[in-house]
């Protein structure tokens, strides 16, 4: 066992046994490398990284590799899960040094953690133009020995070029309508109108650029908005990348017609998802919507909670094929044999027929990764669900994907958002519940005394790392959207506290810019700062969102304040690369909009017409909207206060701008106000 046997990290656990002499990220890894006069090899990874797991099987594992860096390197490994700023600057430096990034990220540092070599997967032979790893290695400590000087100065100038690079400087001011308009127009463009998404292979599901279409469509009215989002989620939902037999998202497509996924399921895009596909059936009442929402719903809760009540980050994309292999897919795939051994030959057929398996396959070795590629014929809906149920119950029998437990705050506050209103929406208690229970981990464990986020914790044990801005902004967001849902104000204090750390340590107080890490964090060769979504909203354009939301519950001027100057970078970015700041577009929907406030009093909030009234401004689709529900004259949100009831019956008041519509009593009539531009 090496020095990672007592982090929290299963990534880093999952190398605890290599003979490599791995140490975590630390100052005393630093010093050691100082002490020996030896650079430092950074190995970045994750636990469900395919090519991380082959790398380690392939090198790490190996006894001569890792006597070779165990004598001439100090070997570092990092869960870029649990550090996300160590990974962001260190893939900053790869990108612009090699022109491409990804995961097992390889870089080569001096003992001041200054870059000077960079990779990802090497080899342990060479192949295809790479070199293999020990070439790597030993060139590499030539050059270190040889070279010292040399190689000095190279890692000098990268992390000036480091620190001269700047993000485009953001706008004074949020964007309007022009901004939007034209984020929509470059998304048409990029938009594949025969298979649905954005661009070609690979194919991520673009999460907050739904959102963003959803959004627009709602306060604009634009159908070609709600096609392109209504038409992409029919096709990922019928293609390979979803879980027909269990819900839930693999993390990208591989093709770019959505059938064949990369196989790991993450957290992330499954609360996205869940959150877009309920948000869509809102919008438009579509049965498939409401299905693929309840059902990755379902698969969060069945398969990612935790004993503690968090959900846990991923699911491998490999698993023992039955031979004692660990392939991709196998979990997910069949074969026609395979299907008639569990369904007999007549269902068997039925199910090829259905689910897209053919004799070729779609995936490697004859087999197929289950679709529902038949848009015409007529299925016997009963049968159709016994052979799901059927081939559900025989592939639990498989040998299981592995699962990283770590709870990682952002994340779930991503599940708490998605499962409170999924639970809402389609009277379905236990998932708000469910919600409620990672809230309530997230604030027991996660959550100190001075209001200050751990990022991650694993069996109810809180991690050694801080809290990034997305981990405070996407726990402030699942709060907010938790205090709509259940009317209880505590969650809509705790969003509080998150964002007024918000304000004081991740907020440039002359630009009103935002950086990733907080102001009183690790000092690393820089600063990370990105304003851009990638896999998931970045914490730039999260707190934005949230800080909205807030300000709209609470009438706050300094969080409005901040919303609007944190959302001056989408004014710029929004109109050149809207595919990558869909999130900070959505939270522009909603300032544009308002938001709307909705305030809903009654003599208990459980009571029949009032209950009425808060599903209906719950499933109001005005962007960003917030909703208070309590009694009259309650303490629990700013929004209820002076609120009474209209001739004893149970009102609504809805508000934007400072300007307040009369009270209503009547759903419909509450429908219509926040319905009408």
């Amino acid at each position: 066992m090496n020095r990672l046997a007592h982090e929290t990290s299963p990534y880093l656990l999952q190398h605890a046994d290599n003979p490599v002499d791995w140490w975590p990220w630390s100052g005393e890894a630093f010093a050691e490398a100082r002490r020996t006069g030896r650079p430092v090899l950074l190995s970045v990874g994750y636990s469900s990284c395919h090519w991380c797991h082959v790398m380690a099987h392939e090198s790490f594992e190996d006894r001569a590799t890792a006597d070779y860096l165990n004598e001439h390197f100090v070997s570092v490994k990092v869960d870029r899960e649990e550090r996300p700023d160590v990974d962001a600057v260190y893939m900053e430096a790869v990108q612009a040094a090699t022109g491409q990034g990804g995961w097992p990220m390889t870089v080569f540092l001096t003992p001041d953690a200054e870059p000077f070599y960079f990779g990802t997967y090497f080899p342990p032979a060479p192949r295809h133009g790479m070199p293999s790893f020990r070439q790597v290695l030993e060139g590499v400590q030539q050059a270190w020995t040889t070279r010292r000087e040399e190689v000095a100065d190279v890692a000098g100038k990268i992390v000036r070029d480091l620190a001269q690079r700047e993000i485009v400087r953001q706008a004074a001011e949020p964007p309007g309508e022009q901004e939007l308009a034209q984020a929509l127009l470059g998304l048409t463009r990029e938009y594949d109108p025969q298979r649905g998404g954005f661009g070609g292979a690979p194919k991520f599901p673009p999460s907050m650029v739904l959102e963003f279409l959803l959004r627009h469509h709602a306060r604009t009215g634009a159908e070609g908005a709600l096609q392109m989002a209504r038409d992409t989620c029919e096709r990922m939902a019928r293609g390979g990348m979803y879980d027909q037999l269990g819900g839930g998202f693999a993390r990208y497509s591989v093709d770019r017609d959505w059938t064949v996924p990369h196989f790991e399921k993450m957290l992330y895009d499954n609360a996205l998802l869940c959150r877009v596909y309920a948000h869509l059936w809102r919008a438009t009442g579509s049965d498939l919507a409401r299905r693929v929402a309840l059902e990755t719903a379902d698969f969060l809760v069945r398969e990612l909670r935790t004993p503690q009540g968090g959900f846990a980050s991923a699911l491998d994309a490999d698993s023992d094929d039955g031979t004692g292999r660990h392939v991709e897919g196998a979990y997910y795939v069949w074969t026609p044999g395979q299907l008639r051994e569990v369904l007999g030959e007549e269902d068997a057929g039925l199910a090829a027929q259905y689910f897209g398996v053919t004799d070729e396959g779609t995936f490697e070795h004859g087999q197929s990764v289950l679709q529902l590629p038949q848009t015409e014929g007529v299925f016997d809906a009963g049968k159709v669900a016994s052979v799901r149920r059927r081939l559900f119950d025989a592939r639990a029998r498989r040998a299981a994907p592995g699962r990283d437990d770590k709870v990682v705050a952002a994340w779930n506050g991503l599940a708490v958002a998605a499962l409170a209103e999924t639970g809402a929406y389609f009277d379905r208690p236990d998932l708000t519940e469910a919600a409620v229970g990672a809230a309530d981990l997230l604030v027991r464990v996660h959550l100190d005394e001075h209001a200050r986020l751990a990022r991650t914790s694993k069996d109810g044990r809180v991690g050694p790392n801080p809290g990034v801005l997305e981990d405070y902004a996407d726990v402030a967001e699942g709060f907010l959207a938790l205090a709509s849902v259940t009317g209880e104000g505590v969650w809509l204090d705790f969003a509080g506290l998150l964002l007024d750390q918000v304000l004081a340590r991740f907020t440039d107080p002359e630009t009103g810019a935002l950086y990733d890490t907080a102001s009183d964090a690790e000092q690393l060769i820089r600063r990370p700062q990105d304003p851009t979504d990638n896999a998931a909203p970045s914490g730039w354009t999260a707190a934005a969102a949230a800080l909205l939301g807030y300000a709209a519950h609470t009438g706050s001027e300094p969080h409005r304040t901040a919303a609007e100057r944190a959302l001056g970078i989408v004014k710029t970015l929004g109109p050149r690369v809207p595919r990558f700041i869909g999130w900070g577009l959505a939270a522009a929907e909603a300032l544009l909009d308002g938001p709307r406030e909705v305030a809903v009093v009654g003599p208990a909030p459980d009571e029949e017409r009032t209950a009425a009234l808060h599903r209906t401004a719950l499933l109001a689709t005005a962007p960003g909207a917030v909703v208070a529900c309590g009694t009259p004259g309650g303490d629990e949100f700013p929004l209820l206060a002076d609120r009474v009831l209209v001739d004893g019956a149970p009102t609504a008041y809805v508000c934007r701008g400072f300007v307040c519509d009369l009270p209503v009593t009547d759903p419909a009539a509450l429908r219509e106000k926040l319905t009408t531009p």
